[in-house]
């Protein structure tokens, strides 16, 4: 008896060792990459270079609204928290996708792909719903000013965290077992598993969902919100174009808005649609046809989206490059100088902004902070002549010859 309970041991433990070895091959060949070694490399050197460029150009872009951050409009808080987004996804994602990639297989483990693929997946939808808020503010104010005129700075903070709210639904679905979050088929990333839904119905009404209310529903309000926008701009300019006014400046500054929105949109929906039209691929045909390096491609697409944000605003929004380049100046006068200069005139500290900040009278009594809001083009429009303040120097200028520069803030 003694001999026969003996061998039954044995058996069991060999069954559970020869179950844990099962285990541990599969989820080496889960992380295993799929994709030749000089295509992991390559995507290793894009990703860090993605890496770079995004650091660089979001943490600069952060550094300016923080510069500016007592004058920022309603529309400007859904510009730094796209920043915020694409950061977090660069500082969650990256650091880990790339060694991977260079490595040729997942490095962190089951749990760390979990997390991984929460963090992408949030971050992503973030800066969708957040885009898609944007473009329905920016309709608000240029469509209906009667009722943007209304939109605050409070309004801007309660959408944006509803934005995370929001995003926060879906990213945490799957560990809740709504979905599930897997290896990336190529195997060096992690996020949906796209297989799941020919297995089970809650994986399948997860991937509906997030695909109806997380891509379709968004890019119809952005398609119709900038529709909506470029027709009331086109009206505006034909009316305008009857009389000589200096309001143009107003109707070019939504223009301008209107352009900068419109591309960082374009960029970030070129950027993740291949990756959404592989993914419905996998999800709802036949997942053993998708070739893993589609997928890949599709991955370094969307991991571009980070850079476009602070690419389109810091080059081509006059007072977001204005200001940077007013940071880049005092910085290198600094550090030519080998000491702070407290007298330098293009400084933004918030004390020097309270002591130096241009202010802009009206010849009818009205005031208005030159250099805390930009925004007086409409008031010029009424007015011909105006009396600029300016440090200790006070001057009569006639309103032609004000500066085009508050006609370029926007919102």
């Amino acid at each position: 008896m003694k001999r026969r309970a003996a061998g039954s041991h044995r058996m069991v433990h060999a069954w559970c060792h020869h179950l844990e070895m099962g285990n541990a091959s599969d989820a080496a060949s889960l992380f295993a990459s799929s994709i030749s070694k000089e295509q992991d490399i390559l995507m290793g050197s894009v990703y860090s270079l993605f890496c770079i460029l995004s650091l660089i150009g979001n943490c600069l872009l952060l550094l300016v609204a923080f510069h500016k951050r007592s004058t920022l409009k309603p529309a400007e808080f859904f510009i730094i928290n796209l920043s915020i987004s694409d950061l977090g996804m660069t500082l969650s994602l990256f650091p880990l996708a790339i060694p991977s990639a260079f490595s040729h297989r997942w490095l962190f483990g089951e749990i760390t792909c979990q997390l991984y693929a929460m963090c992408g997946v949030l971050f992503g939808l973030c800066s969708l719903t957040n885009l898609t808020a944007l473009s329905l503010v920016c309709c608000l104010k240029v469509c209906f000013p009667t009722y943007g005129n209304k939109f605050s700075p409070s309004h801007s903070r309660l959408l944006v965290a509803g934005v995370w709210c929001y995003s926060s639904v879906f990213a945490v679905g799957p560990l809740a077992q709504w979905g599930h979050y897997s290896a990336e088929p190529y195997g060096t990333a992690c996020c949906i598993d796209w297989h799941a839904p020919n297995q089970e119905l809650s994986a399948l009404t997860y991937i509906v969902c997030l695909f109806v209310f997380c891509y379709a529903l968004p890019c119809t309000i952005i398609f119709l919100s900038y529709s909506f926008i470029l027709l009331t701009v086109r009206g505006s300019r034909q009316a305008v174009q009857q009389h000589v006014s200096p309001q143009t400046k107003t109707t070019n500054a939504h223009a301008l808005i209107v352009k900068l929105s419109i591309a960082v949109c374009i960029g970030f929906l070129g950027a993740w649609t291949p990756y959404a039209a592989v993914a419905m691929w996998a999800a709802f045909g036949d997942a053993t046809t998708v070739p893993p390096v589609a997928f890949a491609l599709a991955a370094v697409l969307a991991k571009s989206s980070t850079i476009y944000n602070p690419m389109v605003y810091l080059l081509c929004k006059p007072n977001f490059r204005e200001c940077l380049c007013r940071d880049t100046s005092t910085l290198r006068q600094m550090m030519h100088r080998g000491s702070p200069q407290p007298q330098e005139r293009f400084s933004f500290t918030p004390q020097r902004n309270k002591d130096t900040s241009a202010s802009t009278r009206f010849s009818n009594g009205q005031q208005d902070s030159y250099g805390a809001c930009l925004n007086c083009t409409e008031n010029a429009a009424l007015q011909n002549t105006a009396c600029v303040l300016t440090g200790s120097s006070y001057t009569e200028v006639t309103v032609s010859q004000l500066s085009a520069k508050p006609g370029t803030d926007f919102i």
